[in-house]
């Protein structure tokens, strides 16, 4: 079953439970699924809406910060709770060490030596660790190792 579907499963779940909050943040991702098939005029592949899932968790995360500067205790707790709900529907985020073996596969698989043939490590890696590590994460490691 891909996550589309899971989706909307936990939505009708949630409906009949009267869970607001998960209702409207299920809602919300299957909107942004919904957009993004529209502009692409084609039915999403797995990655691609797990890439919006990310997205949305993202965008919570920058919610947050904005909310802390604000002193908003009731908006970060609401960005929580949907980063909560969201992330049940991303696979298992990579370890550290698990994204640094990839990375190091990677690398030797592209050749790169040097910093600034990153762009070719960062191709053959971001497909493998989509909805899985941050881009950032997984750049810094990429560059901390080909500057070795």
């Amino acid at each position: 079953m891909n996550t589309k579907e899971k989706l909307r499963i936990a939505l009708k779940e949630a409906m009949k439970a009267g869970d607001n909050i998960r209702k409207s943040t299920i809602r919300l991702a299957l909107s942004a699924i919904k957009n993004a098939e529209i502009e692409k005029k084609r039915e999403l592949e797995e990655t691609e809406v797990l890439a919006i899932l990310q997205k949305e968790v993202k965008s919570r995360r920058e919610t947050i910060e904005g909310a802390k500067k604000a002193e908003r205790l009731d908006l970060i707790e609401e960005a929580e709770a949907e980063i909560t709900i969201l992330e049940e529907f991303l696979p298992q985020p990579l370890s550290a060490s698990e994204l640094e073996e990839i990375v190091k596969e990677a690398i030797k698989e592209s050749g790169a030596t040097s910093p600034r043939e990153m762009g070719k490590v960062m191709k053959i890696l971001m497909p493998r660790i989509q909805g899985r590590a941050d881009g950032k994460q997984a750049s810094q490691i990429v560059r901390q190792l080909l500057s070795q």
